[in-house]
């Protein structure tokens, strides 16, 4: 059951991501050429800057995860709908206090930027913005919690697909007839406003959780460590932005922002496949199958291993070609700058080979034991990137994320490895030697099959097909000589989880 769970999560979560990748590509686009790169440097931004409240949910959401595990595994109504009145609490002033930050954002930031851009249009443009996380806090985060916890993603999966693809007509329809940017954002947030109203509903009418029954304040545990955790990781993912507006400015912000388009949907890919897995790796920790757990972790791992490979070698190779095609005619602005470009791929090479160590820590609830690392990866980041974005600019924020992310993925793997898996670490230094050496083999192939000249995406395409084989076939066979056991496991698993279904 939990590997059929798994599997429908990943599977629903990887077409989300596909979704908001293309909705990712189209928007940007079509504000760069229809409003220019100034404005979509201040969506980028003011959307960074909107990121700032999550400070305030205090590393609520992974914490209440894991202490939700235990009662659904036991099926413990009774202690469930206790953490979710004591969470549904928290949310809800979470919701009031943003309210009064988007009061302050809407006219400080306006000021913060006035020799931009008109201080009515920025204003309304902040408003905007905002609504659909004032609306997650509010009316949805507590429910989304507890389908994640319950192994089923693939519910909220869904609902975001409809309004992922929805935002997409009505941008189309929107840009066709010249509409002002304001109105284009306004009709993209009435939709994502829905998602949390649909998990409410859903929730409620699916289970018999009643808050209006639950005698007495659950005490959350742990909270405060997630709450240190938490702000060292909203500071760390938002300081490249932040660090650009104050001192470089927006059209440096819209360069990155395009950048991030890429590397970001290849993180949402790659998180498709981490999605639900926590919850599973939970109820294992929950219920002490360590023997489970470690057998899991290791099919797990080279199955993301596999996948990053491939994904991030063809990122390394194909990200400055499909930058000149896309920002192609767009001459207010330098969008090609290979060194960034890589740099950029690097960093986020780097945490995709920590993360099934993250989702372990998170599942396990060790927050406290984990917390120094994540505070030390948010001030190196800080240091580094104010230190060097002056004489480097864009590139110096990427290697300021460089350097913190790889000092987070040791100390993650270390710890995962010692206190949860109970394993040596030798075993994971193997697995990230092979990583490296299938890149660079992958890389340097790439040099000598490259059969079409980079100017249009069919000719793109073309060679990411080409380069995709080629890669596959080169992790395939690493795979099969080196992981062999972890690979029939797998089959396995699969064969099972699709007998049962066709059984029913």
């Amino acid at each position: 059951m939990r590997s059929k769970k798994a599997i429908l999560n990943v599977g629903s979560n990887l077409v989300l991501q596909i979704v908001v990748i293309i909705y990712g590509f189209i928007v940007p686009k079509i504000i760069i050429s229809s409003y220019g790169s100034g404005v979509n440097g201040l969506v980028s931004s003011i959307t960074q800057f909107l990121a700032y409240i999550a400070l305030l949910d205090s590393g609520f959401t992974a914490v209440i995860k894991s202490q939700l595990y235990k009662p659904i595994a036991r099926k413990d109504n009774r202690t469930i709908t206790q953490i979710l009145k004591a969470s549904d609490k928290f949310f809800k002033r979470i919701a009031y206090i943003f309210i009064v930050y988007i009061m302050i954002l809407s006219v400080v930031y306006p000021l913060l930027i006035n020799k931009d851009y008109d201080f009515t249009f920025t204003f309304i443009l902040v408003i905007i913005l905002s609504t659909s996380s004032l609306a997650e806090y509010y009316f949805g985060m507590v429910y989304k919690i507890f389908l994640q916890a319950d192994q089923k993603s693939y519910v909220i999966s869904c609902i975001q697909i409809i309004t992922y693809i929805l935002s997409i007509i009505f941008v189309i329809i929107l840009a066709k007839y010249r509409v002002s940017v304001i109105v284009l954002k306004l009709v993209t947030s009435v939709f994502f406003i829905l998602r949390p109203i649909l998990q409410n509903i859903y929730v409620k009418r699916k289970y018999n959780l009643r808050f209006e029954n639950v005698v007495g304040d659950y005490k959350i545990k742990n909270k405060w460590d997630g709450f240190a955790q938490h702000i060292a990781s909203v500071i760390h993912g938002s300081t490249d932005i932040t660090v650009l507006t104050i001192f470089k400015g927006l059209m440096e912000v819209s360069i990155y922002s395009v950048y991030a388009l890429v590397t970001s949907g290849i993180r949402k890919i790659i998180q498709s496949f981490t999605s639900g897995i926590d919850s599973s790796f939970g109820d294992m920790i929950a219920k002490e199958e360590i023997d489970k757990l470690n057998n899991g972790f290791k099919v797990y791992e080279l199955l993301y291993n596999t996948i990053s490979i491939v994904m991030y070698s063809l990122t390394l190779i194909l990200i400055i070609p499909f930058i000149s095609i896309y920002t192609k005619g767009i001459e207010d602005c330098n969008y090609v700058i290979p060194l960034f470009g890589y740099l950029l791929v690097l960093s986020e090479y780097i945490w995709a080979i920590r993360q099934p160590y993250n989702e372990l820590v998170k599942a396990a609830g060790h927050f406290k034991e984990t917390k120094k690392g994540a505070w030390v990866e948010c001030i190196v980041n800080v240091i580094v990137s104010i230190l060097l974005v002056i004489k480097y600019g864009i590139i110096g924020v990427a290697i300021g994320t460089i350097v913190s992310m790889g000092i987070r993925a040791i100390d993650l793997v270390n710890h995962a490895n010692k206190y949860i898996l109970r394993r040596s670490n030798r075993i994971s230094i193997k697995n990230f030697i092979i990583v490296i050496i299938d890149t660079l083999i992958i890389v340097f192939i790439s040099k000598y099959i490259t059969i079409l000249e980079y100017n249009g995406y069919f000719n793109w395409i073309i060679n990411s097909l080409i380069f995709a084989i080629s890669s596959i076939v080169v992790v395939g066979l690493t795979d099969y000589l080196l992981y062999k056991e972890q690979i029939l496991k797998l089959f396995d698993i699969l064969r099972r989880v699709f007998r049962r279904k066709n059984d029913k």
